[in-house]
């Protein structure tokens, strides 16, 4: 696709079947219902929480570089009190994601892996992840907007992960769901 404003390392392409017949033999075996579905989307739901934590970690160890580099009234930046507060924000929400979907790769391991646990990853990871690339934007003052300062692409590319595999609010279901064993899906 041309013009991707996000993810442009991610080859899509539109493709369109018409009148295509497959056989029996060729067809996804064992892929009768959405249920079926739902245990691909629980693969690619902790996928995704994978991804928000690179992008989180992308976009906050550029800001820290950034801080470092960048000097007002004769100092780095990062020597700034508010400055050094979204850096330890930032880092306390990577930490908390990184944790997280390293938890979720053991349960995914062991068998464990339910369907709530991956989307509460995602909503809690893609959540956590516009934060930290908010306030690593943030951290960039006027120079968050120019190009050539890479924090744009964190910025496009964490609202693209927070958008796929399912809404915050259709994950948020899914959890809600099976912590209070009522369904509010209509």
């Amino acid at each position: 696709m041309q013009d991707k404003m996000a993810l442009r390392t991610v080859q899509n392409a539109l493709i369109t079947l018409t009148n295509c017949e497959v056989p029996e033999s060729d067809r996804l075996q064992e892929a009768n219902s959405f249920r079926d579905t739902a245990k691909v989307l629980r693969m690619t739901r902790a996928g995704v929480a994978w991804q928000a934590v690179g992008c989180a970690r992308g976009a906050y160890e550029l800001a820290l570089a950034y801080t470092n580099e960048r000097n007002q009234f004769g100092r780095p930046i990062a020597s700034f009190q508010l400055v050094q507060d979204l850096l330890v924000t930032m880092l306390g929400d990577l930490t908390a994601m990184q944790t997280m979907v390293f938890r979720l790769s053991e349960m995914q391991d062991q068998g464990e892996l339910l369907d709530e646990h991956a989307s509460l990853a995602k909503v809690f990871c893609t959540l956590r992840m516009r934060s930290i690339v908010d306030h690593a934007r943030e951290l960039f003052g006027g120079n968050g907007i120019l190009l050539e300062h890479s924090i744009a692409r964190f910025v496009a590319d964490a609202e693209a992960v927070y958008s796929y595999e399912g809404t915050k609010e259709i994950n948020s279901l899914i959890v809600g769901r099976a912590i209070t064993g009522h369904s509010a899906f209509v």
